[in-house]
């Protein structure tokens, strides 16, 4: 696995790029070089640095300082390591910037000793880093808490604990919102592979080529702005698992590049000649009937029989309404814990409204509405009150057989009241319903429901 480290030099003074340029390259370092604080913001938002070690950032510039670019940068990756270039006589501006998080600051001019022992340093750092959190995960700690009572969801675990002993690939199917990705996470801990990465990727959330570059990476000028190489999530996952949700949304032609990896265990970055190993599990997911979607010719049969080795079928919330109970009750000591609220149960009005709802977006929208009711809660109880005005309908007499309506029009409705109730905040309703953002445009526009600029929101 290449571990050449990335470093991305922004400087307004063409010889400390052309210097720094010299001896990172003579050093076996990656380097990105930028002449402004901008060019180097606007890098970071179209090539998220998922593989970059280091910024090293002057800090007198013209279009924009470093300080401000460091602001910039941290919000978005505060995680992210700048070291600071300034003069002797800007050392104020390094102290201020180290308390905006900058991990180190360098005097000009410096010798390559320097700026090479720097680079050591946040390397060893992110080893360490690395190595804390993988102890982390390989005691379980990253797997999150599964919360349960019904049997039927029972024998899915069950299935998942004997699988996780094996290598088989595995595809979990069920709605949004069901818990795939926590499932996963189960077998990948219980794994012989637990004390390497668990690496996931939702397939729905992203463009058809900037998908394949997260996944397989690309090499220096594969495309416009590419300018150095990107390791892919395949790369970071080597040795561990990788979770592919959503994959019924998987381009074709990247299916194809994916099929590769699962039958020769290799693939090719983008714009790359040469293949690379790679050593992984991979755990794919999905809210479609990936059967029927290959013999409609939308999905590849072969990629369908590869993954679908062993197959775990999640249920809906709704078909294991004892959940819902132990559910918000683990949510609300949650939240509870988190804000401050000496909340202790739910009334039982309330939990009756909850059981007898049907919850289309699943554990994800009970959780959601937990956490606002939290919020809303006054007293040592959650009421029913509190609870979002369609769930409180939820408690009314069931609909005639006579009254029934396809279910097409149940969720075009549903869709239109989330929205209604977020303010048509795309992202937000999404959230809610349990689905990917890309989702519910799709839906928006099957069902041409309109979107306003704005909706009065429920207070």
């Amino acid at each position: 696995m290449d571990t050449k480290p990335t470093v991305l030099v922004c400087d307004d003074e063409v010889e400390i790029l052309r210097y720094l340029k010299k001896i990172l390259s003579a050093a076996g370092v990656e380097a990105g070089i930028f002449s402004s604080g901008q060019s180097l913001l606007d890098y970071l938002e179209k090539t998220p640095p998922v593989n970059c070690n280091l910024i090293l950032l002057d800090v007198k510039m013209p279009d924009l300082d470093g300080i401000e670019v460091l602001k910039r940068a941290k919000k978005s990756f505060p995680e992210l390591p700048v070291v600071i270039m300034t003069a002797f006589g800007s050392i104020g501006a390094a102290v201020e910037a180290i308390k905006l998080g900058a991990y180190d600051y360098v005097l000009k001019p410096f010798p390559k000793e320097k700026v090479l022992g720097l680079i050591d340093k946040v390397m060893e750092r992110e080893r360490l880093l690395k190595e804390n959190t993988a102890l982390k995960e390989a005691l379980g700690q990253g797997m999150g808490t599964i919360v349960y009572s019904s049997p039927n969801f029972g024998k899915v675990l069950d299935l998942a604990h004997r699988v996780a002993a094996s290598a088989a690939t595995s595809l979990i199917i069920g709605e949004s919102g069901t818990g795939k990705e926590l499932v996963a996470r189960l077998i990948h801990y219980e794994s012989p592979r637990k004390g390497k990465p668990f690496v996931s990727l939702n397939c729905a959330a992203l463009p058809d080529s900037l998908l394949e570059s997260q996944l397989f990476g690309h090499v220096r000028g594969a495309f416009t702005g590419a300018l150095t190489n990107h390791r892919g999530l395949l790369d970071e996952a080597d040795g561990g698992t990788l979770f592919l949700d959503e994959i019924g949304d998987m381009s074709p032609a990247t299916q194809a590049k994916l099929l590769r990896v699962l039958q020769e265990r290799d693939f090719i970055p983008v714009g790359g000649t040469k293949p690379k190993s790679v050593d992984i599990r991979i755990i794919a997911a999905t809210n479609k009937d990936l059967e029927s979607e290959a013999r409609q010719g939308n999905f590849r049969e072969d990629l369908y029989f590869r993954l679908n080795v062993i197959t775990l079928h999640l249920p809906p919330l709704r078909e294991r309404r004892e959940d819902i109970a132990p559910l918000a009750r683990h949510f609300l000591k949650k939240y509870a814990q988190r804000m401050g609220r000496e909340l202790t149960d739910f009334a039982p009005e309330a939990l009756k409204v909850m059981e007898s709802y049907d919850w289309p977006g699943n554990v994800r929208e009970l959780q959601n509405a937990v956490e606002r009711a939290t919020i809303l809660a006054q007293g040592h109880l959650v009421t029913a009150d509190v609870l979002p005005g369609w769930k409180r309908e939820a408690s009314e007499e069931p609909t005639p057989l006579g009254r029934m309506v396809p279910l097409e029009t149940v969720e075009k409705d549903h869709i239109r009241f989330v929205l209604k109730q977020t303010g048509n905040n795309k992202s937000r309703a999404a959230q809610v319903l349990g689905i990917a953002r890309r989702t519910l445009d799709r839906k928006i526009e099957e069902y041409l429901i309109e979107t306003p600029t704005s909706y009065p929101r429920e207070i």
